[in-house]
């Protein structure tokens, strides 16, 4: 058997089902990757290696006495740091809060123990999840293990969660998702992410940036092990009323249903503006992959422009967090990233008029868009307007979540998965977007897309160093 670290979850599960694997070589495997790569890829804010050995230890007695408690037991995950796990620290990218202990547990994590699941560590984010680029100058800022020569943007907010996973540091990984940070990080380390709607993943334990648009999703190697942790994770949770009346989806019945009969939107050709042509070349070849599947392309227009969403919603998570942040991010004392601390400030200056306008937009614009796209079951865009970039070329007065952001605006959900690289050997990423709670959809087409292309097997080079 190759590396266990550098195999699937599904693989794994059944490497451990059938003996042929144990939980504790493969997270061995995982730390000891862990300890030779961190120092360059700084993905981990904290790394449980004691824990983990002694959990793998205890999932390998427990399976080889025949109690197994299910598939999932014995495989090793990262959370990223809002996640709070009582008694530990939870500094959500903040060295402001470098010394907070969690009192509570969030029940995604919860779960994430009842399954069996080994957590191997925190993963780095930005400071109060909020920014798409990754960067977080008091803790670090994780190395995107696509360029070895020079240090790219990693993604963000979920930054730590994606470079852990694209670089074979952990099978999967938990991110959260306000205006991309799921689909972002995924998209620029070569992986998958799924960014689920809000209400399915309960964010109870989970620190908040934006509670109208905060959701927590998976960030896995492939669109199978995303179904599995977003079976997983979902369903109704008493700490948290967004959950509630959702009935839990299902997307096995469906996953490997393929795209034929499917209507796909094609974006507006008015959105291919400033995107970087080899992310549209690739895009152009997937839609005509899926067209060549059986998948019917369906030509959209749009109720608003997608950047116009994205400012709404920006002016809705910037209200938000200053609601929740304003006497941090006031003191100028406090040591903050002084990159965030003026889009949380930014939320000073919107009125609650403003804000109850945003929301109404919101309100109004959701069944606009719904009736533009009833008939079709899914639209494609690319994930991101380019590959990766220099860290030291950013704009951090901008966001690279333009083709992300509208879809938290609308309440929609939406898969990212890899779908080709640049002649730079960078990669980049298709988004399907679907109906909110339609992730078993996006799965759908996103499962028929990954056997029909092996772009998600593809290893960064710093992996495999």
């Amino acid at each position: 058997m190759p590396s266990p670290a550098f195999l699937p979850v599904h693989t794994l599960s059944a490497a451990i089902a059938a003996g042929r694997l144990s939980p504790v070589d493969l997270v061995d495997d995982c730390l000891t990757r862990t300890e030779a790569l961190e120092p360059r890829l700084q993905a981990y804010v904290s790394v449980h290696a004691a824990e983990a050995r002694l959990a793998a230890e205890a999932a390998y007695k427990a399976i080889r006495s025949g109690h197994r408690i299910g598939p999932l037991h014995g495989i090793p995950i990262a959370v990223k740091d809002l996640v709070e796990i009582e008694g530990k620290i939870a500094m959500g990218g903040t060295a402001a809060w470098k010394d907070r202990v969690a009192t509570r547990t969030a029940t995604l994590y919860q779960k994430l123990v009842a399954a069996g699941m080994i957590v191997l560590g925190k993963t780095h984010t930005v400071e109060f999840a909020y920014g798409g680029w990754g960067t977080n100058q008091k803790l670090g800022t994780p190395w995107n293990p696509w360029d070895a020569a020079t240090h790219r943007t990693p993604g963000g907010s979920s930054s730590g969660s994606g470079v852990a996973v694209g670089a074979r540091l952990t099978p999967w990984a938990i991110g959260t998702d306000t205006g991309g940070s799921v689909r972002i990080p995924a998209a620029w380390n070569g992986i998958t992410g799924l960014k689920t709607t809000v209400g399915r993943i309960s964010v109870h334990g989970v620190l908040p940036l934006s509670p109208t648009l905060d959701t927590p999703g998976p960030i896995t190697r492939s669109v199978e092990d995303a179904a599995t942790l977003f079976c997983l994770l979902q369903g109704e949770d008493a700490h948290d009323p967004r959950t509630r009346g959702h009935r839990p989806s299902d997307p096995w019945p469906t996953l490997r249903r393929g795209v034929k009969g499917l209507r796909l939107g094609h974006f507006p050709a008015a959105e291919r503006a400033g995107i970087d042509a080899e992310v549209l070349a690739a895009y152009d070849r997937s839609v005509a992959l899926l067209a060549s599947m059986g998948a019917e392309i369906v030509e959209l227009t749009l109720p608003a422009r997608f950047a116009d969403l994205g400012a709404v919603n920006g002016r809705i998570m910037s209200a938000e967090a200053y609601a929740m942040l304003a006497d941090l991010v006031d003191n100028p004392a406090a040591p903050l990233d002084e990159d965030v601390r003026p889009r949380v400030r930014a939320g000073a200056a919107i009125s609650s008029r403003d804000y109850l306008t945003a929301l109404a937009e919101r309100e109004r614009l959701k069944p606009a868009y719904a009736e533009a796209t009833r008939d079709v079951d899914a639209m494609l865009t690319p994930t991101m307007v380019t590959p990766a970039i220099p860290v030291e070329s950013i704009d951090q007065n901008t966001t690279p979540g333009m083709l992300t952001r509208w879809v938290n605006f609308l309440d929609l959900c939406a898969l990212a998965v890899p779908n080709g690289f640049t002649a730079a050997g960078l990669p980049v990423s298709l988004q399907i977007v679907c109906r909110g709670y339609d992730e078993a959809m996006a799965l759908q087409i996103g499962w028929a897309y990954q056997t029909a292309t092996d772009w998600h097997d593809a290893v960064p080079p710093m992996a495999a160093a």
